[in-house]
């Protein structure tokens, strides 16, 4: 980098540290790989990010460079097809790994746009699908890295259901002027307050290009997978579900998550359910019913026996299929969490959020059924009617403690990690 470098060029680069320059620097030539001319082309991009991104997205990330035009800021550049230079792609990295969402929302135009052009806006449509081949690049970029900390995606949900959902939840957050179409102030308004669209975009570029900065650290975005026996195990999650999930949590993804409860493992037993949700801390509670709709809750605190409501306002519940939601609490009562067994006079059973015999969610202590009755809306949490039908028949259900893994004291007394799931097996 020199003085021969643009004015918009030098003010992006100052933004890095000297040591870290020249690793922007010297991108272009290593992706150019001694290619000719002065601008890189779709063919070299696609042999350096090949082995790690999806061929969709490196063409996106191609039209996303040929936008850029040095010293004016804004999309667009004649002769795109002769592809980006040297300053278009320093520009790039600049707006995408230190830029604000101002910058990276015209990236994210001609991104969405995938194509040769200057577009003055893009539709829902077409956000959705660049968010589908980005969520599903960090997907591959998280395996192809060994950084899945302990999950394995072949044993768990369908990934590529899984990213249509995380693409349809992020871009339920856009708002447009005009139902379908999403201008640039309309994307810079969704960049700032999503702050997966950039996060997942520096994994992608970071991680993607190979661009080591000192002052770059690769986000978390898996907890880790503790404690869990994976030989008969399919679990109700995918990999992209888990990623929206996991941040929602008080600990976000630095808490470790360990299985406690599946009926895949323990068999149908409310019992054996009830005993794994205590002494564990904070819980998810995941179900699936007999129409394949999966939804669950989270319980902030150690769930306990007794008739009165318990938790606090972190508790929420969460849609998984065939939406991916969280609802939050409304403060409208704190009617949280919902614990109970072998009452007369008291129902039986789990629940989560509005009032007896009208939870946001429940499981009957039979623990074959259960219901969602929120029409409109659980007071509680919001959420509108999570399962198929009202009244639903149970199919799976799984308990993940999410917390700080407990004392040792708690791990000899038998109460969590592989040995109590064996004693569970035999309740």
């Amino acid at each position: 980098m020199g003085n021969s470098d643009s004015v918009m060029v030098q003010k992006r680069m100052a933004r890095f540290r000297p040591e870290e320059r020249s690793v922007i620097d010297g991108v272009f030539k290593r992706l150019q790989a001694g290619g000719p001319g002065k601008t890189l082309q779709l063919e070299a991009l696609q042999a350096s990010l090949g082995a790690l991104v999806p061929v969709t997205m490196v063409t996106r990330m191609f039209w996303g460079l040929c936008s850029i035009k040095p010293g004016l800021a804004e999309p667009g550049r004649a002769g795109a097809a002769l592809g980006p230079d040297r300053e278009q792609l320093m520009v790039f990295l600049a707006d995408v790994l230190r830029g604000t969402a101002e910058e990276r929302a015209p990236l994210v135009m001609a991104m969405s746009h995938n194509d040769a052009g200057r577009p003055q806006a893009v539709s829902c449509q077409q956000v959705a699908a660049f968010l589908e081949d980005l969520i599903t690049a960090v997907v591959h970029i998280l395996t192809r890295r060994g950084r899945l900390q302990g999950w394995r995606p072949q044993q768990m949900g369908d990934t590529a259901m899984g990213v249509k959902l995380l693409a349809e939840q992020m871009t339920s957050d856009l708002r447009p002027s005009d139902p379908m179409t999403c201008d640039l102030s309309c994307l810079e308004d969704w960049v700032f307050r999503v702050p997966q669209v950039a996060q997942y975009l520096e994994v992608l570029v970071a991680e993607g290009l190979d661009v080591s900065l000192s002052g770059w650290t690769a986000p978390a975005l898996l907890p880790q997978c503790r404690d869990t026996d994976w030989t008969r195990l399919t679990v109700l999650l995918d990999v992209p579900t888990l990623m929206f999930l996991a941040p929602q949590l008080p600990d976000g993804c630095s808490a470790p998550w360990r299985l406690v409860f599946s009926t895949q493992l323990h068999g149908e037993s409310f019992t054996r359910m009830a005993a794994a949700l205590q002494h564990h801390g904070p819980t998810m509670l995941l179900l699936r019913d007999s129409r394949g709709h999966v939804f669950g809750g989270f319980a902030s605190t150690a769930w306990e026996h007794k008739p009165q409501f318990q938790g606090d306002s972190r508790c929420f519940l969460f849609s998984v299929f065939p939406t991916l939601r969280v609802y939050t609490a409304t403060g409208y009562n704190e009617h949280f969490m919902y614990l109970n067994q072998h009452q007369q006079t008291m129902p039986n059973g789990l629940g989560m959020g509005g009032q007896h015999d009208y939870f946001g969610l429940w499981l009957d202590s039979d623990f074959g059924r259960g219901h969602s009755r929120a029409r409109p809306k659980c007071t509680t949490y919001g959420n509108p009617q999570l399962s198929a039908d009202e009244d639903f028949v149970l199919d799976a259900v799984e308990v993940w403690a999410v917390g700080k893994p407990p004392a040792p004291a708690e791990v000899r007394s038998g109460t969590t990690g592989p040995r109590f799931l064996h004693q569970l097996e035999l309740v």
